[in-house]
């Protein structure tokens, strides 16, 4: 079955920067584009980013864009979201996801920027 698992998040200061990972499994990982959702807390759930099954393509929010780059590695089937110059306002739950037929998601990683 498909999984997805999100790892990297923490606590950092305004400025600073994280790297968050989303291995996944159960699917032919090279055949999907893979998304970054976020979700701070009494709002919805948001896009990040976004990436084509090869890499060539990626999107983002309006938000991130400068700031937060998406790649991945096919052979590793692993997707990452580099964040950089992290703002407060970037305090949220962040979720992998893919869409094999249905939309999956991971059990999500916190990121906290405070100082």
């Amino acid at each position: 079955q498909v999984q997805l698992v999100e790892s990297g998040g923490g606590l950092v200061q305004p400025g600073g920067s994280l790297r968050l990972s989303c291995g996944a499994s159960g699917f032919t990982f090279s055949n999907y584009v893979m998304r970054w959702y976020r979700q701070a807390p009494g709002k919805e759930r948001e896009l990040v980013a976004g990436i084509s099954e090869f890499g060539r393509y990626t999107n983002y929010a309006e938000s991130v864009k400068g700031r937060f780059i998406i790649s991945r590695d096919n052979a590793q089937n692993t997707v990452y979201l580099q964040m950089n110059s992290l703002k407060p306002e970037d305090t949220a739950v962040y979720y992998c996801n893919v869409f094999v037929l249905t939309n999956y998601w991971g059990q999500g990683t916190q990121v906290t920027v405070s100082s």
